[in-house]
């Protein structure tokens, strides 16, 4: 059994997308390193205000599917993160993540450096909604492994 007694419970969805919607409000420039042979995600974030948030991540699967995950999170310092990027072997994923706010919906779109559009919708506790009308979906990816994080990440 998974303890979630430090963890945060996301359940989300992922659509391939054929344009970034309307209303982008902020996106954001991430860098994820997929420890290899691990659970752990090393992440550093770069908001347009200049700042920086390093963080060291671990995910749970709570089911066969990619869509439901226990995630925990440790916040880093400058050495910290120098320390483990240094030492700890992963594959890297680059993307831009725009964040849309829009009729009482919180989308991600993220930007790979492919040019590829993948939105996220974090349900969290909600019962999962028909996604939103004007995002501009191609398919529905939320069980495909393929386009996971650390399936996306390069060696």
């Amino acid at each position: 059994m998974v303890s979630l007694k430090y963890a945060v419970v996301e359940r989300e969805r992922r659509f391939l997308v054929a344009s970034l919607p309307e209303g982008v409000g902020e996106t954001w420039e991430i860098e994820d390193r997929y420890v290899d042979g691990s659970r752990l995600r090393l992440r550093e974030v770069r908001r347009p205000d200049g700042t920086i948030v390093r963080k060291l991540g671990h995910k749970v699967r709570l089911d066969d599917s990619p869509a439901e995950v226990a995630c925990t999170s440790i916040y880093l310092d400058d050495a910290e993160w120098t320390l483990l990027l240094a030492q700890l072997p992963g594959r890297t994923l680059r993307k831009r993540r725009h964040h849309v706010h829009r009729d009482g919906w919180h989308v991600v779109v993220d930007e790979l450096e492919d040019g590829t559009l993948l939105a996220e919708i974090d349900d969290a506790d909600r019962e999962p909604m028909p996604y939103p009308a004007w995002l501009d979906v191609l398919e529905d990816v939320s069980g495909d492994e393929a386009w996971t994080g650390a399936a996306l990440a390069r060696g």
